[in-house]
């Protein structure tokens, strides 16, 4: 129930956040384009971990599978919540990460010592949320991942 709740609100202002609140223009790559890129590269790793979970790339939100790439955090609404405090511990601020925090550990005061231990390694990288990706996405995904520090958790 706590899992729907927060899907529910997701599916409801999804289209509201990227039409108001994301300024940044929408890549249109498509997976086929990504899958082709070398086998070492972030390009390659998004085009397949869009694959495995049967996604297609959300305008102006791509991004967001990006740090799903680089810190190999799931999809599951806990680990959702996980990769926002991550990107806290790293230094981003946002509404929306606010209130997903704000609700997430609302939702789920179980995965508490989960979710510190994310903000913890956000905070042990250096600052990567802000980056370019699209420009990145040729480059060796190990090579991003260990010059800003970025682990699994």
């Amino acid at each position: 129930m706590r899992a729907f709740i927060l899907e529910t609100i997701y599916e409801w202002s999804k289209k509201p956040y990227q039409k108001w609140f994301k300024k940044n223009q929408a890549w249109d790559i498509p997976v086929k384009k990504l899958i082709v890129y070398p086998k070492e590269s972030l390009g390659f790793h998004l085009g397949c971990f869009l694959l495995k979970y049967d996604f297609n790339p959300q305008p102006k939100l791509e991004d967001h599978d990006v740090i799903h790439v680089l810190t190999d955090i799931g999809i599951t609404v806990p680990e959702e919540i996980a990769m926002q405090y991550y990107l806290l511990g790293n230094g981003k601020r946002s509404m929306y990460l606010i209130a997903v925090i704000l609700l997430g550990t609302f939702l789920f005061p179980d995965k508490i010592k989960f979710f510190r231990k994310a903000y913890k390694k956000g905070k042990a990288s250096y600052p990567f949320y802000q980056l370019d990706y699209k420009k990145l996405l040729h480059q060796p995904l190990q090579k991003i991942q260990n010059t800003f520090l970025i682990t699994s958790l």
